[in-house]
């Protein structure tokens, strides 16, 4: 959480005085949501959920991915990604990332095989994928693209919003997120009929409120339909952000300025102008360096992250998929062909990398001697390890 204050508590206030609780009352606080964040990453339709993983889920769903498919996930997310393509009963390839700790294009065309329907690049950390490369390497093998922008809330790729490139995208709105409701998520897409699935995914009763097109035929799922107190809080959030990720951005900018000379490597940005700049990575030569460099610097090494690294997913290594036997992805027949041997050696390319990357956090409350003072110790740390790497 960046930050909530006074606000966030009035909006829900408003929301207990007015009794309507429900978000599909007429006018309410989702709705609204919907329509203004739709036009600010400029995609046609958003629709809330009660979670990012909910999102993903409906997203796939959405382009009706299902058994006998395969989707593409990159190495170093969490692992919600790849929990969203099981959900659906489809199966998860897991591929390497690159030094930008995003998907690795080529990685992507290597690993696609002819069960391959979908690819999920992760904008991680704020940070943004290459996604000309990737929605090339879609066209070219006709995939679909389902952007998981839950770490990359108001990033924008090229002057695109994140999320609104793809087939489809999906955003989370929880505690740690740089906008948040505590928990939630949207899906967004351009796509009418696919945008009907979502919204049915969603909540496949909202049709006694809404309607639904003669075209479309209902389906059951579980729902995850969002609040009103969610919408309200995520419209206060919506005014704060354009000025909190300015603030960020120019923090970030700052530091890397100050930084050049040090001798430090910058992990790679695909649009340094976009991104959310929650975060600063430096990537050191080796493991013992990094872990040198963030005992003076501060941050995390990417590598000790735990849940966001694949070794870390015990449901997915050891086939683990459903509830219930019958409905596990792994052992359904339409899935008999679908590759499905991981290991946790399996991206040794992603480990090296994570093992030597630095991250650290910014923080909109940062004033000026804040950001001073995490100049000199970044630079401090940079003297001490570079020297003796």
């Amino acid at each position: 959480m960046l930050r909530v204050g006074q606000e966030e508590t009035d909006a829900v206030r408003r929301v207990f005085e007015s009794g309507k609780m429900f978000r599909y009352d007429i006018d309410g606080e989702c709705g609204r949501f919907e329509q203004r964040y739709a036009e600010l990453i400029g995609s046609r339709h958003v629709a809330l959920s009660s979670s990012g993983s909910n999102a993903l889920t409906a997203a796939l769903a959405g382009l009706e991915i299902g058994p006998g498919d395969e989707v593409i996930v990159p190495a170093h997310t969490y692992m919600a990604t790849a929990n969203a393509v099981l959900a659906v009963g489809a199966i998860p390839i897991i591929v390497e990332i690159d030094e930008s700790i995003t998907l690795d294009p080529i990685a992507l065309e290597q690993a696609i095989g002819p069960h391959t329907r979908a690819v999920m690049p992760v904008h991680m950390w704020g940070q943004l994928c290459n996604m000309d490369a990737i929605m090339a390497l879609a066209a070219k093998h006709d995939l679909r693209v389902i952007e998981d922008a839950c770490q990359a809330v108001c990033g924008f790729y090229k002057g695109r919003g994140a999320g609104s490139i793809g087939h489809a995208g999906a955003f989370s709105f929880n505690y740690f997120k740089n906008m948040t409701c505590g928990e939630g998520g949207a899906t967004v897409t351009n796509d009418d009929h696919v945008f009907d699935r979502v919204r049915c995914m969603i909540d496949p009763c909202g049709f006694y409120w809404e309607g639904r097109p003669a075209t479309f035929e209902p389906f059951v799922t579980s729902g995850a339909r969002a609040s009103e107190f969610e919408g309200a809080i995520l419209n206060a959030q919506l005014d704060r952000i354009p000025a909190l990720i300015d603030k960020l951005r120019a923090q970030k900018s700052r530091i890397v300025q100050a930084t050049t000379d040090s001798g430090l490597t910058l992990s790679p940005r695909h649009d340094p102008e976009g991104e959310c700049a929650t975060a600063l990575m430096f990537l050191l030569p080796t493991p013992n360096a990094a872990i040198a460099f963030q005992k003076t610097a501060g941050g995390g090494i990417l590598a000790h992250t735990g849940r966001h690294n694949y070794t870390e997913w015990d449901p997915i290594l050891s086939r683990q998929g459903g509830h219930h036997p019958a409905l596990n992805p792994f052992t359904l027949p339409q899935n008999a062909d679908c590759r499905m041997e991981y290991s946790k050696d399996m991206c040794p390319k992603s480990l090296e990398i994570l093992a030597r990357t630095v991250s650290i956090g910014m923080h909109p409350d940062h004033g000026d001697d804040d950001v001073d003072a995490l100049i000199a110790k970044i630079l401090a740390a940079a003297k001490q390890v570079l020297a003796t790497a």
